[in-house]
């Protein structure tokens, strides 16, 4: 029996100790940590976090960083990225799957992508898109998106490579841009909270509201904001996230001041993954009417956190509703929105207490039905 493991090398833009990028981080992530029992893992990134303009203190540049017994990360200082350090780099690894972490990456899709098909690399390519080809992210720059892909299309970089989707609708996304083209459906790791249910102080009339992700317009905040306006109840929002836009910020400033002097919005900043589940124990609920989510990392460890969800019907979470553990609603229904907020508001300890454990066990009913390494054998194999 062969027990040599299978060498995985990954491209993405961040990783950790980064975490303002938010989901893409944390599917990387999580692969490596669960899987890397089973696989060697080589991990290519940025040497900063998103929006940073200066590099990660005290961690190597340009070379290789041992931070498990079976996985590495190469920092690459600005300007480091090229052909020729790129081959170099597969040359000395000689991995068996090269696994791409974004569609849309200059430096760690579109140029080690092209640096393989030079090469003549033989192993197996996987690229995951991320939510990236949804039809909510497509129309932010949909035009020069529609122009990259076709660009992509007759290059010939499609060729040999399989798609992971991680869900049903993602794989639909992928055929749509890319008909015929191989796909394997491996649903996202999530980080989970540990320990038994909790419960949390509700008094009908009083609400804690919480919004954890970057500030961009994908994430629809200002929708969000606007809804807050129409309901009648001491609400307290707070917004934990980079800035990822900062004139999409200025608004939604701008629309939380003028919001009535009960409801009170904080913009926190971004928030530390380790400080996570610590900050979503001390509200009632998570809110995000996203516009598209091929997973949605934040809105599952609220749920594992027995933290009901305010959602959009743009994430893989569906139906909540019927089991009470949440809302997944159209973004043309505002009035849903509203009445959401308005039923979570006016809800008693008992009938909160009954949410709140629905959240929970959903979430941790999710996690013991998947086996993970059969699916990314799939990948990986």
């Amino acid at each position: 029996m062969n027990n040599v493991k299978k060498k995985v090398l990954i491209f993405c833009d961040w990783y950790e100790p980064g975490y303002k990028a938010g989901g893409p981080i944390q599917s990387c992530k999580n692969i490596v940590h669960t899987l890397s029992g089973e696989y060697d893992f080589y991990i290519i990134t940025s040497d900063r976090d998103l929006g940073d303009q200066v590099p990660y203190p005290g961690i190597p540049l340009d070379q290789w960083t041992t931070i498990s017994p079976h996985s590495s990360v190469w920092y690459a200082g600005t300007g480091s990225m090229s052909a020729a350090s790129l081959k170099k780099l597969v040359h000395e690894i000689q991995p068996d799957v090269v696994y791409f972490n974004s569609m849309f990456s200059k430096a760690f899709t579109l140029l080690p992508l092209w640096t393989l098909k030079r090469m003549g690399f033989k192993g197996r390519r996987v690229l995951a898109p991320r939510g990236m080809l949804q039809q909510g992210a497509i129309r932010r720059k949909s035009f020069k998106k529609n122009v990259f892909l076709r660009l992509f299309r007759l290059s010939g970089l499609a060729d040999r490579i399989l798609f992971h989707a991680t869900d049903k609708q993602e794989e639909q996304d992928i055929l749509g841009f890319f008909p015929g083209s191989n796909t394997v459906v491996a649903e996202n790791i999530p980080n989970v909270a540990e320990g038994a249910w909790a419960p949390l102080s509700k008094q009908p009339g009083e609400l804690r509201c919480v919004f954890i992700s970057r500030i961009h317009p994908k994430k629809n905040l200002l929708f969000l904001l606007e809804i807050l306006g129409k309901i009648p109840g001491k609400i307290i929002l707070d917004i934990y996230g980079e800035a990822d836009d900062q004139k999409y910020t200025e608004i939604c400033k701008q629309a939380a001041s003028y919001l009535p002097g009960e409801i009170n919005v904080r913009f926190k900043g971004p928030l530390l993954h380790q400080q996570v589940f610590n900050t979503l124990a001390q509200y009632h609920i998570f809110a995000l009417p996203t516009l598209g989510e091929n997973f949605g990392h934040a809105v599952f460890e609220a749920l594992s956190a027995g933290k009901p969800v305010l959602i959009s019907d743009q994430t893989p979470w569906k139906e909540l509703g019927k089991i009470k553990a949440g809302w997944d609603l159209p973004l043309d229904s505002r009035e849903g929105f509203e009445k959401a907020l308005l039923q979570m508001l006016q809800m008693d300890q008992h009938e909160y207490n009954e949410w709140s454990k629905n959240a929970w066990g959903y979430a941790h009913r999710f996690m013991i039905s998947f086996d993970y390494l059969t699916k990314y054998a799939k990948l990986f194999q």
